[in-house]
């Protein structure tokens, strides 16, 4: 079951620059900064209410981010939704006819496992599936 909107992922030429714009619109800094190897890609996570906000620096031009901003600029890259059992949702997503862009939920940014959805199966909206590891 999808629980709420855990973040929205912002993808953004220089995560520094990006972290000191988005602490001056939410007055507050980043809680947390990390590098996702197996995503060529470093974050930054802002707390708003009950959600987040993930900013995405591609940390090579050959990852996805960095594809994303060669093609499309700056901006929105995904939402994500938390899920209870990430497993099961991604099961049943399968049955219902949304494509997979995995197997397997993979290790995420900020403790989570992830699993993304085809933009092509859920109109045109990049979606993240996460469950907080255990």
């Amino acid at each position: 079951m999808i629980l709420r909107i855990e973040h929205l992922g912002i993808a953004v030429k220089d995560c520094e620059q990006a972290n000191k714009l988005f602490s001056l619109l939410l007055g507050k800094d980043a809680y947390k900064s990390e590098s996702v190897e197996s995503e060529k890609v470093k974050t930054s996570f802002f707390k708003v209410g009950e959600s987040k906000v993930e900013l995405l620096e591609s940390t090579d031009p050959s990852g996805p981010i960095g594809k994303f901003i060669e093609k499309r600029g700056e901006g929105i890259h995904h939402v994500a939704f938390e899920v209870d059992n990430i497993h099961e949702m991604m099961i049943q997503l399968k049955v219902d006819g949304f494509q997979l862009l995995s197997d397997e939920p993979k290790k995420g940014a900020d403790n989570k496992l992830v699993c993304f959805l085809h933009p092509k199966s859920t109109n045109g909206v990049l979606v993240e599936l996460c469950q907080e590891i255990r």
